[in-house]
């Protein structure tokens, strides 16, 4: 074989993905499988290859598929004081919460942290009117399209959406950060709390919980190994590149001394795995 026959193998399979994008393949599924072919090939890896799916699967979805419900909302009521709302800000760690009236099922607006802090150390807190600092409230049904939800969301300049069900009535809320982890998976502030967080952590003798997304090289490096970096950047890239596919729970793959066995993951990345560390066979004498 000519020392062009690789490059010209790589162009003809670039000139099947254009086409592939530029709407030839017969169905969405034959698309995917081109990039999961592009990703096979090295041409992709794997968190593009995620992300790109994710983008397809979000506009195949709807608000009602990933939405807060109302139970788990976090409400102010607008009689509130200021120091009776400020510890409800606090302890969520969020930045915008919907603002009722007398009437539980009526949205009067949108309170901004940021909005309320402001309020907190310039007014009298005795003539306080939360009122005066409410945004206004953007209203969608649950049958929107996260696609153009996010578009709207973009074009209004706007961070979040009370979803109304088919009656009028409040069904949950939405923000573009839930949109958004469709595509790039979960997005974790400051103020989210996990215990499985930290990278590596010793559960057990010779077993560990990892967080998927550790480097293969401080991976290396807290169990004074020598993995591959070739493949994969991090550890839940390297056990998708030995399944072949994007596990679920409780699946296990065995590399070198190490067994891994998934504890979470989505529908578009590996999150938490657990190790247990084989002892090498014994050499013979």
């Amino acid at each position: 074989m000519s020392d062009d026959a690789p490059k010209r193998k790589k162009n003809a399979w670039l000139r099947r993905l254009s086409h592939a994008i530029t709407g030839e393949p017969d169905s969405r599924d034959d698309l995917i499988q081109v990039l999961r072919d592009a990703e096979s090939r090295q041409l992709l890896n794997t968190e593009t290859l995620s992300m790109m799916e994710g983008v397809m699967q979000v506009s195949e979805m709807k608000v009602r598929d990933i939405m807060i419900p109302r139970s788990q909302m976090i409400i102010i009521e607008s009689d509130q004081t200021l120091d009776e709302i400020l510890p409800i800000i606090i302890k969520s760690g969020h930045s915008r919460f919907p603002v009722i009236g007398d009437n539980r099922d009526k949205i009067i607006g949108v309170l901004l942290a940021k909005d309320l802090l402001r309020s907190y150390f310039r007014e009298d807190h005795s003539t306080f009117d939360i009122t005066t600092i409410l945004r206004n409230t953007s209203f969608v049904p649950e049958s929107k399209r996260l696609n153009i939800l996010l578009k709207e969301f973009k074009a209004q300049h706007n961070h979040l959406a009370i979803v109304a069900n088919e009656y009028g009535n409040i069904a949950g809320l939405i923000t573009i950060e839930d949109v958004l982890e469709q595509i790039v998976g979960d997005i974790e502030d400051e103020f989210d709390t996990d215990e499985d967080a930290s990278s590596i952590r010793e559960v057990a003798y010779n077993e560990f919980h990892i967080n998927a997304l550790i480097s293969i090289e401080d991976f290396n490096e807290y169990f004074k190994d020598h993995l591959s970096t070739d493949e994969s950047d991090t550890i839940g890239g390297l056990i998708l590149q030995q399944l072949g596919h994007l596990p679920k729970r409780g699946e296990t793959v065995q590399i070198n001394q190490y067994h891994f066995e998934v504890l979470s993951a989505d529908n578009r990345r590996i999150k938490l795995l657990k190790l247990r560390i084989k002892a090498p066979a014994a050499k013979s004498q």
